[in-house]
Parts: C-alpha cells; sequence; structure tokens
C-alpha cells in the first residue's frame, strides 16, 4: 500500500490536467470579468451620449424660447418635454433610466446661466458574470451641462432660412473679410465657395449643412448646424413721412456738384458729386441710382438712406439701389440714433428676392450696413475699396470680384460686427 502511493506521488503523468483544472476558475474569472467591464463601459458610454443629446435638446427649447419641461416620465414624453422627449428616442441602454433636470444647475460652474441644462441619468443593470456575486446591480451614473455660448463675430449674414443656398461665392471671386458669415439657411448647402473663389472668412457658420472646400481659406471654421441668427436690426421701422413732401426727385448730372440735405425724395438720381449733410434720407417708393462716375461724399456725422413708402399698404412699391460699376461711394453710418450704424435701409415690405448689386470701387469707403432682408444681394469688390467696417443683413448674399472687407472698426463708430451663438457641451 506504502509503495503504490509513493509510485503515485512520483508519477507525473496527468499533471497538465490537474494544473488546468486549478487554473480554470481563474481563467473564467478574467473572462467574465473583462465581459463585464466592457458591457458596463458601453452602457456608461450609452447613457453619456443619451445624457449629452438630452442636455443640448434642452438648450435647444430655451434658444427657441420654449419651456424645457421636465423628465419625470420618458416613456410618455411628447414635444413639450423636449428633454425626455430626446431621451425617449436617443437612450439606448434599453432599461428603465432615472432622469433629473436642472435649469439652471444647482452645482458646477453655470449656476448663475439661465440657458444652462444639466441632465444627470442613472441605471442599474445586471453584469452577467459579477451579478452572481452581488446582492444589487451596480448604478452606472452619466451627467451633461450644455449652455449657450459666443460662436464668432459675424459682419454678414443671410437670413435666408429656407432650404435654398445662403451664402455663396464662386467664379474668381477672392473674398477676405476678416470676420465671420452665417446663414439660416436649412439646406445641406447653406454656405458655399466654388469655381475657383477663394475665400478667407472665419467662422462659417450655417443652420444648415456646409460642404468642406478647398475654396475656404486655410484655418477656416466651419459651423454647420448651428442656432439661427436673429435679424440685428428687426427692430428698426422706418419714421412715417407725409407723402406732399416727398416730391423731391433730383437729378444730377455728371457735371454737376450739389449739395443735398436729409429729407424725404420721390427717388434720387446721382451722376455727378452729391455732397450730403448728415441725416436720413428717405425715398419714398422710388430708387436711389448711383451711376458711372458719381460721387457720392456722406457726411463723417452719418448718413443713411432709407428706401420705404409714405403708404402703409403691404403692396406699397418699395424701391431699391442701382449702382453702376465705376460709382464711388464715401459713406459712414449715423453713429446714434434709430439708425444707427446703418448705410442703406430697404423696408421690410419689399418684394421678394429683388436684386440688389453693390460695387465697392477704388476710393470708396464704406462704413455700416447694408440691410436689404428681403433681397438677392451681390457685392463685388475691388483694389483699394476702405470698408474697413460694413456689414451686409441681407436675405441671400454672393460675392464676386475681389471683395475685400476688414471688419475692424474705428472707435466711437455707430457699426459693428454681429455675435454670434451656439449651443455647446460645457461640464
Amino acid at each position: 500500500m506504502i509503495s503504490s502511493l509513493k509510485r503515485l506521488w512520483r508519477d507525473r503523468r496527468g499533471n497538465t490536467l490537474a494544473i488546468a483544472g486549478a487554473a480554470l476558475p481563474l481563467v473564467i474569472g478574467s473572462a467574465g470579468l473583462a465581459s463585464d467591464t466592457i458591457q458596463w463601459t458601453l452602457w456608461k458610454r450609452q447613457l453619456q451620449r443619451a445624457s449629452d443629446s438630452a442636455a443640448a435638446a434642452g438648450v435647444y427649447a430655451i434658444a427657441s424660447g420654449k419651456s424645457v419641461g421636465t423628465c419625470s416620465d420618458i416613456n410618455g414624453a411628447t414635444y413639450a418635454n423636449p428633454v425626455a422627449y430626446d431621451l425617449k428616442k436617443n437612450n439606448r441602454v434599453g432599461i428603465e433610466t432615472s432622469c433629473t433636470l436642472t435649469n439652471p444647475p444647482t452645482i458646477g460652474g453655470y449656476t448663475a446661466d439661465t440657458n444652462a441644462v444639466r441632465v444627470a441619468l442613472a441605471v442599474q443593470k445586471r453584469l452577467s458574470f459579477s451579478g452572481l456575486f452581488l446582492s444589487t446591480a451596480p448604478t452606472i451614473r452619466a451627467t451633461s451641462t450644455a449652455t449657450i455660448v459666443p460662436s464668432g463675430n459675424y459682419c454678414v449674414i443671410s437670413l435666408e432660412n429656407q432650404a435654398v443656398t445662403g451664402i455663396n461665392a464662386t467664379g474668381s471671386t477672392d473674398v477676405d473679410l476678416g470676420c465671420g458669415m452665417i446663414t439660416n439657411s436649412t439646406s445641406m448647402t447653406a454656405a458655399v465657395a466654388t469655381g475657383s473663389s477663394d475665400v478667407t472668412a472665419s467662422p462659417i457658420a450655417a443652420v444648415g449643412g456646409i460642404p468642406a472646400s478647398t475654396h475656404w481659406g486655410t484655418g477656416t471654421v466651419l459651423q454647420p448646424f448651428t442656432l439661427a441668427q436673429d435679424d440685428p436690426f428687426a427692430s428698426v421701422n422706418p419714421t412715417p413721412v407725409s407723402n406732399p413732401g416727398c416730391n423731391n426727385d433730383p437729378k444730377i448730372q455728371p457735371s454737376q456738384t450739389v449739395d443735398l440735405t436729409p429729407g424725404c425724395y420721390k427717388n434720387l438720381s446721382i451722376k455727378g458729386t452729391a455732397n450730403l449733410a448728415p441725416g436720413v434720407y428717405y425715398i419714398d417708393g422710388g430708387d436711389l441710382d448711383f451711376n458711372s462716375g458719381a460721387i457720392i461724399n456722406g457726411s463723417n456725422d452719418g448718413v443713411v438712406f432709407v428706401l420705404s413708402n409714405s403708404s402703409a399698404a403691404s403692396n406699397a412699391t418699395i424701391g431699391t439701389i442701382n449702382m453702376a460699376g465705376s460709382a464711388r461711394l464715401n459713406l459712414v453710418a449715423p453713429k446714434s440714433g434709430p439708425y444707427k450704424g446703418l448705410l442703406i435701409y430697404q423696408d421690410r415690405r419689399a418684394t421678394e428676392n429683388n436684386v440688389v448689386k453693390i460695387n465697392g470701387n477704388s476710393g470708396s469707403l464704406i462704413e455700416g450696413a447694408f440691410y436689404f432682408p428681403r433681397a438677392d444681394f451681390t457685392y463685388q469688390g475691388n483694389t483699394g475699396v476702405n470698408s474697413n467696417c460694413m456689414q451686409i443683413v441681407v436675405k441671400r448674399v454672393s460675392f464676386t470680384g475681389n471683395s475685400s472687407v476688414n471688419n475692424t472698426c474705428p472707435v466711437n463708430s455707430g457699426a459693428g460686427s454681429f455675435t454670434g451663438q451656439k449651443i455647446r457641451l460645457v461640464e
């Protein structure tokens, strides 16, 4: 008996099987924990993605002037509760999720920000392996805070809000803005640069999409799917005038130099030189005609042209500007008052998609905003134009020629760039 045990002790056959058997629990445990870790990480990522999206949805609601609502009933949520509704559509964890919504957040660095929305999510889900040894399922948490932050400074705003291109640079145009451009177009080609154009402007933003292009300058920041930009002159409305006082219809010939005073005009046609005293030049149902060779000198105290109509009828004729290629503009917008920062204002009753072309020619000085909220606007600039403080607020805008604008406004200027907004996750 003793000799048999000694032989068994010295026998090496079956050692591998014995070692494998002893190590099997460790191998199974390692594989189980690895599988649980992968699953836990996946759930965490899904939950974080859901909280990020929900927080952004809440801020989008605020930006649209709507209520954030609550997230207490995710399964039954409707548009009236945008955070909960977003979770209903985007939560991929697949189990009951606990949600806490605060606006503004009660913790963190944005407690004083009324635009900030914090979403905290939590789920308990049993893991396949470690669940065998745990009495309760672990809790997975994710938190996100989103708010509205500045997106950049813009000197060109396209108010187009349909699915058509709002900003277009094409042909051989060379655009150097020194500021940003933004369009409210919902098109996937909301802002485009094609042909042999070269566009230096940043950021380029749109409610819709912005196709990538080699024609966007190096370092250009593209911001598609951003918040719509408000009309910065939406509160500006033409002051009513009495029609009998609007019969002036001067036609300044090429050989003439005429001093003009503010007031109401039926039309204003300039082929020669016009020296404008500071103030408001109201064009009642007629047009501005700046012909070839014309020189328009405005006062540094500010001049604004208002294209409107003394008739209150919604279908009253609203004029436009007809500008020949060699006309020279020396115009500075008012530094105060209801038309602060505006050079040419076209009434919002104007015909939809009326065509406006502005030529910035050598020797011109342009300081202020062109406002044509219902127009297809084309700007063609040339070398030598001093447009260091020009803004364009129109329905749609196209650039041709060498359009050079550097939006650096003088101290105390009435004009200036417009600050945009975007939604961003901040915590």
